[in-house]
């Protein structure tokens, strides 16, 4: 069995089928100018730089790295609430495990971890029910983060708690959504720079996240924006042919939303899921994002029939709500927004490596400045 794994992913890594797609394209792309295309998710951030995409693709295809990592995007005063609780007396906080080493400006939780609180990350919300109950004296908050993809694990676990009658568990709820900010990156002006979003003529929708939405979620980028969007898997040759796939509709005169990754992916998602999301979750009116500001219905948050189980709500006495300002010297605000590339960043790679981030896009496995540094040697 786990040959015939291997062999499945091989083939989705295979060197030959990389470069016959990388000709296609090239072939393809010829009299089209260029094409900014932004992959969205910073998990295939990751693919471009570990398989030298650059290096194969023709000069007319640059990549803008997007938003699409939560833990990047996590502004300080989010990541400070979360430390606040954790130094509650006989509190125990959950999160996933990049988030542990993201600076607030109170520092990280791995530094309140450090002073004595006591911070677990885990792998799958569900670890959670066993902390609890394994727990039954001490208050479990589960810092909860995460795009579309990991918010039915929330929305499960909630459910488990209220079947169960659990009274020790809060939840801090923090998952994005990725419409909203695609919207604003295509949007919205900012004052220091010219018309950014004339920079975007494309986009690679994330996969994962697009398993439980389905792609519809993305119908109005080439409605309403003359924006195609190709949603692609993450392994180098899906992500290689989603983009052979934005060539052609350029080509083609056509503005579409297609599906690359038709093996996981449907128009209409899991309905399941997303009705499991709908019974407990709310769109807040307003999301700060780290390096992006205020995006309006860009988040969820628990229903106020919930709000016993609700940190914000229950610790609200406790939890600061100023924003705070990024580290001058960061540009992960504008690597975010697709206006720079890591190596822009003057503290890049000096000040700021992953054992020493200043910014989220360094700390982060899934950020654009942790990509760089670690294949770096492939740019």
């Amino acid at each position: 069995m786990q040959v015939e794994l291997r062999d499945l992913y091989d083939r989705f890594r295979d060197p030959e089928a990389m470069r016959a797609l990388a000709r296609q394209i090239q072939r393809e792309v010829q009299g089209l100018g260029p094409i900014n295309i932004m992959e969205v998710c910073g998990g295939h951030t990751h693919t471009i730089m570990k398989y030298g995409l650059l290096q194969l693709l023709p000069k007319e295809i640059s990549f803008i790295h997007g938003p699409g990592c939560p833990v990047c995007i996590m502004p300080k005063e989010r990541i400070d609430h979360a430390s606040i609780l954790a130094a509650q007396p006989d509190t125990i906080l959950c999160t996933l495990g990049d988030m542990i080493r993201v600076p607030g400006s109170r520092g990280s939780l791995q530094d309140a971890r450090a002073r004595g609180a006591d911070v677990r990350f885990v792998y799958s919300p569900m670890d959670i029910l066993k902390i609890a109950l394994d727990n039954p004296t001490k208050r479990v908050i589960y810092f909860a983060i995460g795009f579309e993809t990991t918010t039915p694990m929330t929305a499960a676990l909630i459910d488990q708690v209220v079947k169960r009658g659990i009274t020790n568990l809060l939840f801090h709820i923090n998952h994005v959504t990725v419409p909203e900010v695609m919207r604003e990156l295509i949007d919205s002006r900012d004052e220091h720079i010219d018309s950014y979003n004339n920079r975007i003529d494309a986009f690679l929708g994330p996969s994962h996240v697009s398993v439980i939405t389905g792609s519809r979620i993305y119908e109005e980028f080439p409605t309403r924006y003359n924006r195609p969007v190709v949603v692609a898997g993450f392994e180098p040759v899906d992500l290689l042919e989603g983009v052979l796939m934005v060539v052609r509709q350029f080509r083609e005169g056509r503005r579409e939303v297609e599906i690359q990754y038709r093996r996981s992916v449907t128009r209409e998602g899991n309905r399941r899921a997303q009705e499991l999301m709908e019974r407990y979750f709310v769109k807040r009116d307003l999301f700060k994002w780290r390096g992006l500001g205020n995006i309006p219905k860009s988040a969820w948050r628990l229903k106020d029939e919930w709000r016993e189980l609700d940190a914000e709500w229950v610790c609200g006495y406790l939890l600061p709500n100023r924003e705070i300002e990024d580290h001058k010297l960061c540009i992960c605000g504008d690597i975010l927004r697709g206006m720079a590339k890591p190596t822009e960043c003057q503290v890049f790679g000096t000040a700021c490596t992953p054992s020493k981030p200043l910014g989220s896009c360094m700390v982060s496995s899934e950020g654009a400045c942790a990509a760089y540094y670690r294949y770096g040697n492939l740019l």
